[in-house]
């Protein structure tokens, strides 16, 4: 009898140790997957086609000559690289972008050339771990809402201390906008946020993508992932929370959303503006899927912004 619960309980810890052993390896390849810099198969690459309604805008942002600026990114003291335009006319305004997951600063080109018309300097970085910048982890707007103070800080030490600060960006720029909203020092030159369909934390975006992509649960996938990035990357996804962040935020902030989008599902926005405090606008765009307003219509897209800013950028 006492060596048959001997056996019992030998085969019990081996099949938890081999539970334990694929369930870690699933999370090493899903933290791949989701965080380390290479080729996403997911995310689309091509070139904008002829066709597209912002292939001229596009085209005209990349043909500009532009600067090249650069900081360094803590943690891992890395190089990031930035493209800076001027305005048309010598002016106190300056956007600052994000891009989304699997970006990068040319895939930004076409917001570039709206707000160069709206009269803005531009300045789009590449994240860590895309484009020209150094890294080998990707920050879902958590790592970066760091390496965005120091942009901003370096628009205000490069433009004057009377500079007025736009922050917008899309998909992930969406939620890394949003993430540092919520910082407390966020310089007080930035006088408005605009986000694109950003999610509400990296845990929501994460445990929605296991199920959409590979019909997975959330858990106890999730938090293994989790717990690697937290020793890998320095960051864990239940922390990197866009939701807690704008709750902090007092300052004007835009939200636009496709809804259509099933990348960053348009539920997330309401969720994100339901806690979002101070000013704040929601724009839903009908039939948009994900990052896919401004292509959706233009004309009104750029309409909506300008109205938001008229009110808002004070």
């Amino acid at each position: 009898m006492h060596h048959g619960h001997r056996g019992l309980w030998i085969s019990l810890l081996v099949v938890v140790l081999l539970l334990g052993a694929g369930l870690f390896g699933a999370g090493a390849y899903f933290f791949k997957v989701a965080e380390v810099r290479s080729h996403k198969a997911f995310i689309n690459n091509k070139p904008m086609a002829k066709s597209d309604p912002l292939y001229q805008k596009d085209r005209w942002f990349r043909e500009q000559p532009k600067a090249t600026w650069t900081i360094k990114g803590q943690p891992g003291n890395l190089k990031l690289v930035a493209n800076y335009l001027p305005a048309a006319q010598q002016t106190d305004k300056t956007v600052v972008i994000a891009h989304g997951f699997g970006g990068n600063k040319e895939k930004m080109s076409a917001y570039g050339t709206m707000f160069h018309e709206l009269g803005f300097n531009v300045l789009i970085p590449d994240d860590r771990a895309a484009g020209a910048s150094q890294g080998k982890y990707i920050g879902y707007g958590w790592l970066d809402r760091k390496d965005y103070l120091k942009w901003i800080r370096q628009v205000v030490a490069k433009n004057g201390q009377q500079s007025k600060i736009l922050m917008f960006g899309v998909s992930m720029g969406g939620a890394t906008t949003m993430m540092v909203s919520g910082e407390p020092d966020v310089p007080k030159q930035v006088k408005a946020y605009i986000e694109d369909c950003g999610y509400t934390s990296v845990e929501d975006e994460i445990s929605y993508q296991a199920k959409s992509m590979y019909n997975l649960p959330a858990w106890p996938l999730v938090p293994v992932v989790s717990t690697i990035s937290q020793v890998r990357a320095g960051y864990n996804y239940h922390e990197a929370s866009a939701v807690k962040a704008v709750a902090r935020n007092h300052r004007p902030i835009m939200m636009i959303h496709g809804s259509k989008d099933t990348f960053v599902p348009t539920k997330m926005v309401h969720e994100n503006y339901r806690h979002a405090n101070g000013p704040k606008k929601l724009w839903i765009v009908k039939g948009a899927k994900h990052a896919a307003s401004f292509r959706h219509d233009p004309k009104a897209y750029q309409e909506h912004i300008e109205a938001f800013l008229k009110e808002n950028f004070k």
